[in-house]
């Protein structure tokens, strides 16, 4: 299996880094592919703006879906957006690596997603949902948060998780992936956020560390998460039941 990591943390020793070196080496110790694209680390430039487009179809108004059309066609996407792409196609499995930063994924991770899922080329009309352009590929989300495990939950202090997660989720699918349960890494504690002595501390992430490169290599027992597809729906988007 070919494996790719998408890893959004700024900070190279963060708990996420420790989380995205344990999943490769495990995955690689059982025999896996893996590629990690992380985009700090890269320079990946999140803002989609006219200046990644030299060969634009039009340069009196600026349209992002228009111009990604056009430049997939043409074969003048940005490098970094074709690299990105090319690593796409070659993985069996998707993992986003990330913090929850405002009950969301770092910009960064949301600029990956806006520049590099290229209108024309990797969806359209027709070619989304259970018809994506990476259907039969998987997809797993991967998240930390310096709250605890007990802190998460409807109507709890620190949100719903299947609420807070379900943009990322439902974006991968709209995009074709099998999306898989998420792992959840909480009470990464820390800078004015305390819930347990430092040595609990130490157990806690080791643990976290150990059950992620698990889950990891245990992944084709995993259920996928459900969500509707085109037969679901009539011709104009609504839920037939």
């Amino acid at each position: 299996m070919k494996v790719l990591i998408v890893h959004a943390h700024p900070e190279p020793h963060s708990f996420n880094a420790s989380l995205t070196q344990k999943a490769g080496d495990a995955l690689r110790r059982a025999g896996h592919e893996v590629t990690v694209s992380d985009l700090y680390a890269d320079g990946f430039d999140p803002v989609e703006a006219p200046r990644h487009y030299q060969n634009r179809e039009n340069r009196d108004v600026f349209a992002p879906l228009g111009e990604q059309r056009h430049a997939y066609k043409g074969g003048t996407l940005a490098p970094d957006v074709t690299r990105e792409i090319d690593r796409l196609e070659q993985a069996d499995l998707l993992i986003l690596q990330f913090p929850l930063w405002w009950h969301g994924m770092p910009a960064i991770l949301k600029g990956w997603m806006d520049r590099v899922f290229v209108s024309g080329g990797l969806y359209s009309s027709k070619m989304r949902y259970d018809a994506g352009y990476f259907r039969g590929k998987r997809a797993l989300v991967s998240m930390t948060s310096g709250a605890p495990a007990q802190a998460f939950g409807p109507g709890a202090r620190g949100g719903d998780p299947d609420t807070l997660l379900w943009p990322i989720h439902y974006s991968l699918h709209y995009m074709g992936f099998t999306v898989l349960p998420p792992f959840a890494a909480y009470g990464v504690q820390g800078h004015g956020y305390s819930y347990q002595s430092n040595d609990a501390l130490g157990r806690h992430l080791q643990a976290l560390l150990d059950d992620w490169a698990e889950h990891v290599t245990q992944i084709d027992n995993a259920k996928p998460l459900s969500f509707p597809g085109w037969q679901d729906w009539d011709a104009d988007g609504r839920a037939l039941r």
